[in-house]
């Protein structure tokens, strides 16, 4: 094959990546970590002696051993996805405040909190010796009630931390609604609605290794942040950040799990430091669904009121919102469904509580959307109870609330600003892509025929934020000019699988003019680009293409200047195309810039570029038969169209499109973390206990798109890795519901599994609504 769809495809299709497992350095040590099956005790006693006597075992610690032993930096204050003091929030306690008290140790000293936390770590000279002495190590753990759902532990007398609430924040956004609203509306309709825990279930899971050189530190990691990464292991070890390196090798995928300090790292870099040796951690795949991230885990009610013509007049959202056993990163997050409520609609009034729950469960963190499905899931499955009760089709009752093209920026009443959008265009274009009004016939058919399986159409219209919140808007770069014609970008991102590889160099390319083969792209090291922000909330095109683009014409002026000053011309008597700079008047020359950097000197320029947010949109249809005596759901028909901006790369956009639906199915139909009596994850079986979709499962998807430029980034662009996170589950579960029609369609929770779909299918149904 001579042509490859992306410049990253020959080498991490062809076996040739190089993941952090694929590093070899010399005296390395493997860690293994000895963790608590039981989610919720008091650690009586930990015993490593044996440990130590297994013969490759360098050493084995618990936490006694390491007093010293600093704990996990907590992300609430230095966290780039929520702003440092948010706003129309009215919080009872700030983020860091949530934390005081609640400190997440790097190894448990008194109380296990979830299942997987860990007791105490092995260091071998193979991973093989490691786990042969982490089996030695012995433990003693006195259980305690666990408590897995936010909304029991939010009132179980039970504190995970003696003296504090269960409840690490409350947080609103909207005003509250008059009880006269509720009371004059034609219709008022409620639901209560599980947003299921979930694993971001990346091809690579965790890693971090850590090579000491005297009082130097580089370490190697998988990681979304790496100038976070360095930030937060500098402050942990008391260093200078100038003395930490970090390199993100290639990267496995991440969807927001990759984006912190976890305790694993603490230990290693801690040991690694202490013992002058390399030390690494892979975490494999039964050790990452134990303790990996979470994300979603909300408990929801909702209230929705129209007036007989469909205008709606109020929402309101609550939350219970799990954010696992210690305040970090996701204590906060919640805030980010709570902001967008208000959805696609002008609805005069909206307000929405939260309350953030401590539960004996893994910490919940960003995941592929972070909040924004959560608010699209309530207030879409909302929609199409309303248009029941109201006998009015579901897109016509979406149509007649749309915030109006004329009406951007649109303020909602939940403190965002949307910056631009054409929501009726993407539903049109869903609608007629999907074949709709045939559909509906179909439909028809089927329910005249007792013999016919049921069949359902759901639609889901979406608004997401992305880019990041206010004060992490912005990112670091560079581009510099050899003299032999190549040109390097450089940018403070990490690619974990988004291509930057090649998006970037080609937009460089296209800026100045030259062909992007000259173009090479420098990320995710710390010593090559000393300041960045990293990759997460959907803003690498965005904000750092914006600001590589911002960059190439920097480049640009300083090559005009220097010409200028080389040619003793008025600047304006300057041009530049195609990578060169020539005069003006006619006939004139032309010097290609690696030509003007010989004659001149390094050609270098650095700036710091920031954008505003931006509010991608789009709709999401699904077509579902459901079987009620299986209580299965085939979904026939799949369309999803977006509404990014402006694209760098409409193949890579086509393709994450693609991928966060089958991410989104797999909320919708069969991902679910179940526990035990002990607060244990029923996952002992691995990927055949947590069912992802696979090949057999994924339907016909249609993806499209329309183009409505964002004015908040120079490029236009807004957003495109989450959005079939966010529209297309609540899609799935309004067909299966238009399919069933029962009268309680809270019956339907996610997932959708056969369980689930049979009793449903045997409850009451609604009366028929069309």
């Amino acid at each position: 094959m001579n042509e490859w769809i992306r410049r990253e495809d020959e080498r991490l299709l062809t076996g040739k990546g190089r993941y952090v497992a694929d590093i070899s350095v010399p005296r390395c040590l493997d860690a293994v970590f000895v963790r608590s099956k039981i989610g919720h005790g008091l650690l009586r006693a930990v015993d490593c002696s044996t440990a130590c006597e297994v013969p490759g075992v360098v050493g084995a610690w618990a936490a006694a051993d390491l007093a010293d032993l600093p704990p996990c930096a907590h992300a609430a204050a230095v966290q780039q996805d929520l702003p440092p003091v948010p706003h129309t929030v009215l919080a009872k306690l700030s983020s860091d405040e949530a934390v005081v008290g609640r400190e997440w140790p790097a190894l448990v000293k008194e109380r296990v909190r979830y299942a997987g936390e860990a007791v105490a770590v092995v260091l071998g000279e193979d991973r093989y010796r490691a786990e042969d002495g982490a089996a030695a190590v012995t433990f003693e753990v006195d259980p305690l009630p666990p408590m897995v759902s936010p909304s029991d532990a939010a009132t179980d007398s039970t504190q995970l931390f003696e003296g504090l609430s269960n409840i690490a924040l409350r947080g609103e956004a909207g005003a509250p609604i008059e009880d006269t609203v509720w009371q004059e509306a034609a219709a008022v309709v409620e639901g209560r609605y599980r947003q299921n825990l979930l694993m971001p279930t990346p091809m690579e899971c965790r890693t971090f290794l850590a090579v000491p050189e005297g009082d130097h530190l580089t370490i190697w990691s998988g990681h979304q942040m790496p100038h976070r990464l360095r930030r937060e292991m500098a402050a942990l070890l008391g260093w200078s950040q100038e003395q930490i390196r970090v390199i993100v090798p290639d990267t496995g995928g991440a969807f927001g799990s990759k984006s912190a300090s976890f305790p694993e790292f603490v230990v290693v870099a801690c040991l690694s430091v202490e013992l002058q040796r390399p030390v690494r951690w892979i975490e494999d795949r039964l050790e990452s669904m134990m303790v990996a991230t979470r994300g979603r885990g909300q408990d929801q009610r909702a209230r929705l009121a129209a007036d007989a013509d469909g205008r709606l007049l109020a929402y309101e959202l609550h939350i219970d919102a799990d954010v696992g056993a210690y305040p970090h990163l996701g204590v906060g997050l919640p805030m980010q469904t709570a902001w967008m409520a208000t959805g696609a609609y002008a609805t005069p009034q909206v307000h929405a509580t939260l309350r953030s729950v401590l539960t004996n469960t893994m910490l919940t963190y960003p995941y592929r959307g972070a909040g924004r499905p959560e608010a699209v899931t309530a207030l879409e499955r909302c929609m199409d109870t309303m248009a029941r009760r109201l006998r009015i089709d579901p897109a016509e009752l979406r149509r007649r609330n749309f915030v109006p093209p004329e009406s951007f920026p649109y303020a909602t009443p939940t403190g965002r600003t949307y910056d631009s959008g054409e929501y009726a265009r993407a539903l049109d274009l869903a609608l007629e892509t999907v074949g709709y009004d045939a559909w509906r016939a179909e439909q028809t058919r089927r329910q005249a025929d007792p013999a016919a399986k049921p069949l359902g159409i759901g639609l889901s219209c979406y608004v997401e934020r992305s880019g990041g919140e206010p004060g992490g808007l912005h990112e670091f770069g560079s581009i510099e000019v050899a003299a032999d014609g190549t040109i390097t970008a450089r940018c403070g991102a990490a690619s974990s699988g988004q291509s930057h590889e090649t998006v970037f160099p080609a937009l460089v390319a296209k800026t100045l003019g030259v062909d992007e083969h000259r173009v090479r792209l420098i990320e995710g090291d710390t010593d090559e680009q000393p300041q960045g922000l990293g990759s997460f909330a959907s803003r690498t095109a965005q904000v750092v293409g914006a600001m590589l683009q911002h960059a190439s014409q920097l480049v640009i002026e300083e090559a005009r200047q220097r010409a200028a000053t080389l040619w003793d011309l008025p600047l304006k008597e300057v041009g530049w195309s195609d990578g060169a700079v020539h005069a003006a008047h006619e006939g004139s020359a032309a010097m290609d810039v690696s030509e003007l950097v010989k004659a001149t000197g390094q050609l270098r320029v650095e700036d710091r570029f920031e954008t505003g947010m931006a509010f991608p949109f789009g709709t999401h249809v699904a077509v579902a038969e459901v079987d009620p005596e299986l209580g299965t759901v085939q979904l026939l028909k799949v369309v999803t169209v977006d509404d990014c901006g402006v694209q760098l790369n409409p193949d890579i956009v086509r393709a994450q499109a693609f991928g966060s639906a089958v991410q989104g199915i797999g909320q919708a139909l069969y991902e679910a973390i179940p526990y035990d009596a002990a607060g244990t994850p029923m996952l002992g079986n691995g990927l055949l206990d947590y069912l992802l979709p696979t090949y057999t499962e994924v339907p016909p998807i249609e993806v499209k798109d329309t183009c409505t430029p964002s004015p908040s980034s120079p490029l236009g662009a807004k957003g495109a890795g989450e959005s079939g996170c966010i529209g297309l589950p609540a899609a799935i579960v309004n067909a299966v519901v238009d399919a069933l029609r029962p009268a309680d369609p809270d019956l339907l929770q996610m997932p959708l599994t056969p369980d689930v779909i049979w009793r449903a299918a045997r409850a009451p149904k609604q009366e028929k609504a069309r």
